[in-house]
């Protein structure tokens, strides 16, 4: 069965508090984001507005991503939501890889300088999107700006799970899967959803389960081309795998307003929300960053979290990994990531969940044999008063009369 299945199939996230994008650019000329409008008053923000946009893949003849000349000064506003200052005092995810199973993760990004693995030809990422969800995992702090990823310590092993213009492929996610089971991944995130290969990939994602490595996936795509839609311009609604197939953990988006974005397209089923609109990390080339939304940089948080926890709980396997990450999000129509109530929280699974008040209790019935006692002891004892009350009165007024007892003269 799966980590947590829905009853009742989900699409969307629900309410959560609405955070305020503040992210103040430095660079060259501003480039507007051509995105589906958001739900977040924050969009009109300017720091949200002068990043350059990161490509969901790219078109045939087109040049690979290359550097942002923008950089973000301040912090985004999922580092805020997600209360990373608070989490990262107790775990920066080191000692636990993550691998990145998507486009490629390329090796010279000076935040992920010296923790990046590269497999089977993917240290290039010609569309940057693995790079970008590297970041949003584990990117460090950088001189003169306010962007980090959630483990900023984690090592990142790179598998290709797509081709150089980002399209996946069975084959190539479920073979990046269990290689990076068998290399000792600890936490694979896939960045990529197929609408086929349940067989293939179900099959991966037991593979790694066997070896201890949690897989983070997202529930829908982040973005349908038009060929793929609906005669009637109708949404595709899944499944979607890696993240349906059982000990998966599925994973949707939601943007600064507490809702995802505008003609996002429907999640199939998802386990745990997380910020994933308005997403500010590196690119494929230079410290500069770029802007993008959609349910795998979501997921790419949960992964990130998922390696504070292995990180900080060592003795924790990845199914009760992905059990805290899910029993201590915060409360809501598809719960909401919280990494720093996964690592501070004491779970005892014998006992009611942490944020699950006990069932009030009445006390076991008293046993009647005391009590009847008690009361007989009483019952004596005032009568005895009573009766010793009633002869300190009658005794001195006989007396007075000259009572005398039957037969005495």
């Amino acid at each position: 069965m799966r980590l947590m299945r829905n009853v009742m199939r989900r699409r969307g996230a629900g309410l959560v508090l609405a955070v305020a994008v503040v992210l103040p650019v430095t660079g060259g000329p501003a480039l507007a984001l051509p995105a589906a409008p958001s739900a977040s008053s924050g969009a009109d923000d300017p720091g949200a507005t002068l990043l350059p946009p990161l490509p969901v893949r790219l078109g045939e003849g087109n040049p690979c991503t290359g550097a942002s000349d923008q950089t973000a000064t301040g912090a985004a506003w999922s580092q805020t939501a997600l209360g990373l200052s608070r989490a990262q005092r107790i775990s920066r995810g080191g000692g636990v890889t993550v691998a990145v199973v998507d486009s490629g993760v390329a090796t010279g990004v000076p935040s992920l300088s010296g923790r990046v693995e590269p497999l089977d030809g993917a240290a290039k990422d010609c569309v940057g999107h693995g790079t970008f969800a590297a970041g949003l995992i584990a990117a460090a702090p950088e001189k003169g700006s306010g962007i980090t990823g959630i483990a900023p310590q984690a090592e990142i092993l790179a598998l290709s799970g797509t081709d150089d213009r980002g399209v996946p492929s069975v084959e190539r996610v479920a073979a990046g899967i269990r290689t990076a089971a068998d290399r000792g991944a600890q936490v694979i995130y896939v960045g990529q959803v197929l609408r086929t290969g349940k067989a293939e990939l179900t099959a991966a994602v037991a593979h790694a389960a066997r070896r201890d490595a949690l897989v983070v996936a997202p529930a829908a795509p982040d973005a349908v081309a038009r060929e793929e839609q609906g005669p009637d311009g109708e949404m595709p609604e899944g499944p979607y795998w890696p993240a349906a197939a059982p000990g998966a953990l599925a994973v949707v988006d939601f943007g600064p307003g507490g809702v995802r974005q505008k003609n996002a397209p429907p999640a199939y089923e998802p386990d745990l929300s997380a910020p994933g609109s308005e997403m500010v990390s590196v690119g494929p080339e230079g410290s500069g960053h770029y802007i993008g939304s959609g349910a795998s940089l979501a997921a790419a948080g949960v992964a990130g979290a998922a390696a504070l926890v292995r990180a900080y709980h060592p003795d924790l396997g990845a199914a009760e990994v992905a059990r805290r990450l899910l029993d201590t999000a915060y409360p809501s129509d598809i719960p909401r990531l919280d990494p720093y109530a996964a690592l501070s929280l004491v779970q005892d699974h014998t006992k009611p969940s942490a944020r699950t008040p006990a069932p009030a209790r009445m006390p076991p019935p008293a046993d009647p044999a005391p009590r009847t006692r008690s009361l007989t002891i009483a019952a004596v004892g005032l009568t005895t008063v009573l009766l010793l009350a009633a002869l300190a009165a009658v005794v001195p007024r006989g007396r007075t009369r000259n009572w005398r007892p039957p037969g005495t003269s």
